[in-house]
């Protein structure tokens, strides 16, 4: 017979404060290690940490643990069977890798060296991601803690990379060659975070993102604009032109076949999104903005969590030195970048706006066009039951309604959806002050024990409540 909900929570609560001091210990010694992706001096570091990691993941019980190395750096992947064959399958995601950080750059501290204030733990990768993921060692052990288990409710695995912060260069081809060993009914994504400290939420999606450079040429070389000026075209005009005809007026995108098959947001959604305790002015000041712009008829939550978007991220060409030089420019260059929501195809998108800028550049300019890898979107229904579990999960660790939320950003989940072919769901406790990327990053202890918490909880409430066989 299951233990009352009640009793379950104390259990949970009861273990994780008798192995906190040690779980922090742990924590601040990962952290120690300055995995920085991006910097090739910190290879072996990066390389030192997966090793860390794999080890403490067998000491927590994992039967299984392999370091994945790739092109770049390495990944840890770990997997424990649950005793239940017809359990089902998650695969938590997170990264070991953590963005370059140094004293001089703003730190009270060395960034390296973790340090509790008050029920603050300051260090680069307390938040982003070192400490969201490693919540799942102490989750996993509450778990079978609380249930008298000997392993998790569900077949568990983890894949933890090393490249995130570097853009996750060679994640989706690992994820390729090791789908098989990856293969699961649903992914945690536990790399991202929560409203508020006082309004726990979950994200059900993120934005897909989709980059290009178009670079247009005019005359052989620079001119002059008295000789040859209103008798030939300027690139540098086609290039403003071009950024114009990038939205109607009332701030649509407007690259014909753009819209085609995104995923409206429901009636339910918009109420849920108006329930948060969103404050404009506030938001404002974070934006380092005077005033909010975007598609017509959506609020500013819904215009950056669930519309697509177009983006000029650089604009040049021509002289920009002192004073003046009076010339007709040879080039100029616009950057582009669409933010995509469910339902949108970038392949699609490309066709699409290769053949809007076609249509843009005059007679006697030329142009080339190059994209970069694309990210899909990714979004979970919210009556997705897999989905409700984690909900149910968060609230009994907050003891208070759980919300929702999206992502604006795009990230490497989206390749885990559709290569895995498996609904991603996110599960993280950090908060906006925490700081991600930024100097004196940390995180907020009291809610780091709630992530563990509801990994404890999680497990459980997915087997129980949620059949569905890969």
């Amino acid at each position: 017979m299951s233990k009352p909900v009640d009793d379950v929570v104390s259990t949970v609560r009861t273990y994780i404060e008798a192995h906190r001091g040690a779980f922090l210990d742990d924590l601040a010694e990962w952290l120690r290690i300055p995995s920085v992706s991006a910097q090739p001096e910190h290879a072996a570091d990066v390389a030192r940490s997966a090793d860390w990691l794999a080890a403490k993941l067998r000491d927590t019980g994992f039967p299984t643990c392999e370091i994945w190395p790739t092109a770049g750096a390495p990944a840890v992947f770990a997997e424990w069977p649950s005793e239940d064959h017809e359990a089902p399958t998650v695969l938590v995601y997170g990264h070991h890798d953590v963005q370059p950080a140094a004293r001089e750059d703003g730190w009270d501290t060395d960034p390296f060296e973790p340090v509790i204030r008050g029920n603050r733990l300051h260090a680069r990768g307390a938040a982003d991601d070192k400490g969201q993921v490693f919540f799942h060692t102490l989750g996993v052990r509450a778990h079978l803690a609380a249930t008298g288990r000997t392993a998790p409710s569900v077949h568990l695995k983890l894949l933890v990379e090393g490249e995130e912060e570097s853009g996750s260069p060679h994640f989706r081809r690992l994820v390729e060659e090791r789908a098989e060993r990856l293969a699961a009914d649903a992914v945690i994504v536990s790399d991202t975070g929560m409203w508020s400290e006082d309004t726990p939420t979950v994200c059900t999606g993120m934005r897909g993102l989709a980059e290009c450079e178009i670079e247009l040429f005019g005359p052989a070389q620079d001119i002059h604009s008295g000789s040859f000026g209103g008798a030939v075209p300027n690139p540098a005009t086609a290039a403003a032109r071009l950024v114009a005809a990038l939205h109607d007026e009332h701030a649509r995108v407007a690259v014909p076949g753009f819209y085609e098959g995104v995923t409206e947001l429901t009636d339910r959604e918009r109420e849920l999104f108006a329930e948060l305790p969103f404050d404009e002015e506030t938001w404002l000041r974070t934006a380092r903005s005077t005033a909010t712009h975007g598609e017509a008829g959506h609020t500013t939550l819904e215009r950056v969590w669930a519309r697509p978007t177009a983006e000029v991220n650089g604009i040049g060409g021509g002289y920009q030195g002192p004073g003046s030089k009076t010339i007709i420019p040879s080039s100029a260059l616009v950057k582009l970048s669409f933010r995509l929501v469910a339902g949108q195809d970038p392949d699609h998108v490309e066709k699409a706006v290769r053949a809007w800028a076609a249509d843009q550049v005059p007679a006697g300019v030329r142009h080339e066009i190059t994209f970069g890898p694309a990210t899909r979107p990714c979004l979970t229904p919210l009556d997705h039951p897999a989905l409700q579990s984690v909900v149910r999960a968060m609230g009994r660790a907050f003891e208070q309604p759980i919300r929702y939320t999206r992502e604006g950003g795009s990230g490497p989940a989206a390749d885990l959806q559709e290569v895995l072919g498996a609904p991603v769901l996110f599960l993280g406790i950090s908060v906006p002050s925490d700081g991600w990327h930024a100097p004196n990053e940390k995180v907020e202890l009291d809610l780091l024990m709630k992530g563990v918490e509801t990994a404890a909880h999680l497990w459980g409430d997915l087997a129980e409540n949620w059949r569905e066989p890969h």
